[in-house]
């Protein structure tokens, strides 16, 4: 299946990118969407515990399954004032 991965932030700067098409197999979770995403770029992953994700807009959890064309977006913890 193909998916988009946007990315936020932090997590944007560290892979150079806003938006990634990759192809997933199998049955797909957002899980497997950000092992793909650590795996292509090391320096994101130290954020596997704090990064918080949307499928099409909706906040999702980790295990959420994935179906071709979603779109799947990570964004790291935001502090501030």
């Amino acid at each position: 299946m193909r998916i988009t991965i946007r990315l936020f932030g932090r997590l944007h700067d560290l892979a150079g990118a806003t938006e990634l098409v990759r192809e997933l197999a199998g049955a797909a979770t957002v899980a497997t969407a950000w092992t793909v995403l650590a795996e292509e770029f090391p320096a994101i992953a130290p954020y596997a515990r704090s990064v918080s994700a949307a499928v099409n807009a909706d906040f999702a959890k980790m295990t959420t399954p994935l179906a071709d064309g979603d779109e799947v977006a990570f964004l790291p913890p935001v502090s501030g004032g």
